[in-house]
């Protein structure tokens, strides 16, 4: 008895809670606190069995895989409470329909709303730990296991479910490490089943199952949250105001669930698990949880998570550092290990009338078939079977295509406003009646005069990329890359939460195999798991990282001698083209070279993007990263400068270098004294960014999604083709079928993620010069997340479902990108674009210089102002006259011929003084909104502050039931809590 009073009188003072000393009685039951009654209220009656609760842990092998005993409480069993019991239920049970009652109901308190969608909390919804019949227990188990029996997933007895495969070949030689191995394995409390391959002999397969004491051990340790109570929330009273937009978002939830894109989350019922409190699992506090079915209380992922952390830390030699599964890949005993699909993704029986036959199948019908392409993804489902981090990766692939939208639409509205003003441009229209203007010859030897309104049609389409809207849709994109990041953030903290990571902390990792391998004789103290382990001396791990970075240095100075190549051939073939046979060519000489320019650009990107991947590795295996996650990151970090100056050098050539060297007519600046400058076209250089942009950016996306899909698509139909030459029956298990699939990328995501992080660049850096990126970019996605669906579902083996909290590395690229994309627009709108030229014009020398309203253009005469003349009898070519050419230098009759004009200095001066505004009010407005914008929004922080407290004192309540039911057991008195 004073063992009992002192333990409860002690777990309430850790919990800061009062009991009464003097108040005791034998039968008096506890009374709940107001604070915790709401939610106590949904599992009153939970602790009327806890007593039996340990019998989940007194179950033989063979009755862990039974039926679960436990159970809803029946109807018949709660009409059979005696009245003194339902009268205390019944004072708990409360319509949520009317809020004023159930305030009532609770002693006046009108702070607690439900939102869980159920009408009363009554003892029929309550869980209970009981001993059921035979035949309760076999209907039960057929419904639960229907579905992992209907894909073959099961030991041979038919009852233990394949939570892992590990793969190796009969003849490997190593077959004393496999032997310690499983001996281990089984030692720790798995279960291990050989079944030999039946295409291929040579093939074994190791099923591992992992029993229910095993799971609940090893959930403990990892401290694995799981459910145990519903939702409620906290709510303060709501005034007229507050109501009035309350219905009125309601009407407009009403006519989104109605919105075709919306899925019906009918079709997804385990989606309803996420609305639910969660705490650490405790086998001690078994009682505490939802327990429906022991064999779908621990999901799929989370028992191969689990049988994977197990498969890591299991030695297989004498040794430190001989452990884990993958150092066994490594040296070829095993040659993969993979948890198993949950059976096919396509049936003979239609979905709708049938159901989907398992998880998989449901993914595939409701998310990897392109008819699905217009359907929000169904992240919580993705979450469920692929784990934490992939679902994280759709779901900001998913945000960020959703947010190309509005991106998209502005870009497409400035295309089309230069679309419909095209041919009441001032400057297209004197360029096109520009007849009787001759242009100055572009190369020396097979160029001739041209006439300017040759240009015509190259006029009108730069028009289309270069007009009013361009600074407003370089600002916008601006802002739109802040925005987007801002948002996703918020975001990622919603998801979080929903998914049950807030508290979620990474697990110390382990070290690389060829990091102990190599500092093996040094070795510290770790500071989290107190052990020794080996250490890298500072002196080497900087001189690692010094040879890293020059061999970075290396790559990119590769990269741009890559691009003074193609320069020079453009240089080359210019004379080629212009004295070509045909007409087209000879007629568009510049056009010709700037397209097979743009080809033989990208096929050297990709050529060496084969190259950078294997030098990366070579780098970042000579760093000797620590741990595997330290290994990603940087290796992530070096793929993305290399292809990132890969793919940019040659657009940022065009965009600042073109034509900015080439001198004047008479002097003109050769390469190597041999080959002269190229110049851009008499319309500008920015129909050759343009150009440059368009083909590299739809190549690029053409060539990525091929092999994302198509490569794989390949090697699997052949792998099939094998398997019907060497066998005809098509019986094949699950996890055969499994391995004939592909592995996922051994670099996991950052494939995935390193072509959207490019994307991105391509859509906010040179946004100003190609409006039409954001609108390709949503294309590309639309079909990416599809493609991607289906290659996860149906193409590749079943990656191990990890978990994360965000995106990683790649956020603060994103962010870096973002600042990047302000100053390179700022540059192509005061450089390579007329804006700033048109500008100065217009308010400085044109009609509109004296600040008079004029009867005619601003512009007008603005042609004839951009161009210099020349003299060409100083050319040799044995004509007189005067030729024009695009700068601004004095006239061959001016006291300083050829130099450049005052009008240059106020060009230069507009274009530097718009770089430095346009950066400042840009990056003000950015930092400005990030402000405005918080990571986690505020009724989210204290709705998770609010559900700390709410399971603190839910945990409280319920082990103070435990004990006082323990004592009334034994006849002892019971205390009870001040009201």
């Amino acid at each position: 008895m004073v063992h009992h009073s002192g333990s409860i009188q002690s777990f309430k003072q850790q919990k800061g809670m009062n009991i009464s000393k003097s108040e005791i009685t034998n039968e008096t039951s506890l009374k709940p606190s107001r604070r915790s009654l709401p939610c106590l209220a949904q599992s009153y009656a939970h602790s009327k069995s806890l007593s039996q609760s340990t019998s989940l842990f007194q179950s033989t092998e063979s009755e862990s895989q039974a039926p679960t005993s436990v159970t809803f409480l029946s109807a018949e069993k709660s009409e059979q409470v005696n009245p003194e019991e339902n009268k205390k239920d019944s004072a708990l049970k409360c319509s949520f329909a009317d809020l004023s009652d159930f305030c009532l109901a609770l002693g006046k308190d009108k702070n607690y709303v439900d939102e869980s969608g159920h009408a009363n909390y009554d003892r029929s919804r309550l869980i209970d730990v009981i001993k059921d019949k035979p035949e309760s227990k076999a209907k039960l188990a057929k419904n639960d296991m229907n579905y992992i029996a209907s894909s073959g997933l099961l030991f041979k007895d038919g009852k233990k479910r394949i939570d892992y495969i590990l793969v190796y070949r009969k003849t490997n030689i190593q077959y004393d490490k496999r032997n310690t191995f499983e001996k281990n394995l089984r030692a720790e409390g798995l279960m291990l089943e050989k079944e030999p391959a039946v295409a291929n002999p040579d093939i074994m397969f190791i099923k591992i199952h992992i029993p229910w004491d095993t799971l609940c051990m090893y959930a403990e340790r990892l401290n694995i949250r799981m459910p145990f109570r519903k939702k409620c929330y906290y709510t303060d009273q709501k005034s007229k105001s507050m109501s009035r937009v309350q219905s009125y978002f309601k009407r407009i939830k009403k006519w989104v669930s109605k919105n075709p894109m919306v899925l019906d989350k009918s079709a997804f019922p385990d989606l309803e698990k996420s609305d639910c409190y969660t705490g650490p699992f405790s086998r001690a506090r078994i009682h505490h949880f939802i327990i429906n079915n022991k064999d779908t209380f621990f999901s799929n992922a989370t028992r191969s998570r689990i049988v994977y952390h197990m498969l890591e830390r299991t030695k297989y030699e004498n040794g430190i550092s001989k452990v884990g599964i993958r150092k066994l890949i490594n040296n070829g005993s095993y040659i993969a290990a993979f948890p198993p699909h949950e059976g096919a993704y396509k049936s003979s029986l239609p979905i709708k009338t049938h159901g989907p036959q398992n998880n998989r199948h449901l993914l595939y019908e409701r998310w990897a078939r392109w008819g699905m392409w217009y359907k929000h993804q169904p992240l919580d489902l993705i979450r469920l079977y692929f784990g934490e981090k992939i679902g994280l990766y759709f779901a900001w692939l998913g945000w960020y295509t959703g947010m190309l939208i509005p991106a998209a639409i502005v870009g497409l509205c400035v295309f089309f406003y230069g679309l419909v003003t095209m041919n009441e441009s001032q400057v297209s229209q004197e360029i096109c009646k520009a007849a009787e203007v001759f242009m100055c010859p572009l190369c020396d030897k097979n160029c001739s005069l041209q006439r300017l309104n040759d240009s015509c049609i190259y006029a009108k389409v730069t028009y289309l990329f270069d007009n009013g809207g361009t600074v407003f849709f370089a600002i916008f994109m601006a802002i739109w890359a802040t925005v987007f990041l801002e948002f996703w953030k918020r975001r990622r903290s919603i998801l979080t939460y929903t998914w049950d990571l807030i508290e979620w902390e990474e697990e110390e990792e382990t070290l690389r195999p060829q990091f102990e391998a190599k500092y093996y004789k040094m070795e510290i103290i770790n500071p989290i798991t107190g052990k020794p382990e080996p250490h890298q001396p500072s002196s080497d791990k900087i001189t690692r990282l010094l040879v890293s970075v020059s061999g970075i240095f290396f790559m990119i100075s590769l990269v741009i001698t890559a691009v003074f190549a193609v320069v020079v051939y453009r240089l080359i073939v210019m004379e080629q083209f212009a004295s070509f046979k045909w007409s087209f060519i000879k007629q568009h000489w510049q056009f010709a070279t700037s397209g097979a320019a743009v080809c033989i650009n990208f096929i050297i990107i990709m050529l060496l993007n084969l190259a950078y991947e294997k030098v990366a590795y070579l780098l970042t295996n000579l760093e000797y990263p620590r741990t595997e996650s330290e290994w990603e990151n940087s290796f992530a970090l070096k793929m993305f400068l290399f292809q990132f100056v890969n793919l940019n050098s040659s657009i940022f050539y065009i965009a600042f270098f073109l034509g900015r060297f080439v001198g004047h007519p008479g002097k003109y600046n050769k390469l190597f004294d041999r080959w002269r400058l190229e110049e851009c076209h008499p319309s500008g250089c920015l129909i050759d960014l343009c150009l440059q942009m368009s083909v590299i950016m739809f190549l690029k996306q053409i060539w990525n999604n091929f092999m994302e899909l198509g490569y794989p698509l390949i090697q699997n139909w052949w792998s099939q083709q094998k398997i019907k030459r060497g066998r005809q029956d098509t019986s094949i298990p699950q996890w055969e079928n499994d391995w004939n699939l592909q592995p996922m990328n051994i670099h996991g995501l950052m494939d995935e993620y390193l072509e959207m992080v490019l994307q991105f660049g391509f859509t906010t850096i040179f946004v100003a010069a190609f409006p039409l990126a954001p609108l390709l970019a949503l294309l590309n996605n639309i079909i990416e997340i599809r493609l991607d669906a289906y290659k996860f579902v149906t193409q590749w083996r079943r990656p191990l479902p990890a978990r994360a909290t965000d995106i990683g590395i790649w956020l603060g690229i994103l962010e870096g990108i973002g600042i990047l994309a302000v100053i390179t627009n700022a540059f192509v709108i005061a450089i390579t674009s007329d804006y700033i030229p048109r500008f100065v014009y217009k308010y400085k020398y044109g009609p509109c210089a004296n600040h008079v309203e004029p009867k005619e253009n601003c512009l007008k005469g603005y042609v004839n102002n951009s161009l210099s003349f020349f003299d060409l009898s100083e050319l040799g070519m044995g004509k007189s006259g005067y030729c024009r050419y695009r700068d601004y230098r004095g006239p061959p009759w001016s006291s300083k011929p050829y130099e450049f004009t005052l009008q240059y200095w106020h060009i230069l001066a507009a274009r530097l003084a718009f770089i430095i505004v346009f950066e400042h009010l840009v990056f003000g407005i950015k930092s400005f909104i990030a402000y405005l914008i918080p990571d986690v929004p505020k009724g989210l922080r204290e709705r998770i502050r609010r559900e700390k407290y709410l399971v603190q004192e839910m945990m409280y309540e319920a082990e103070l039931e435990h004990l006082q039911q323990q004592r009334r057991k034994s006849g002892q008195p019971v205390h009870h809590e001040w009201p």
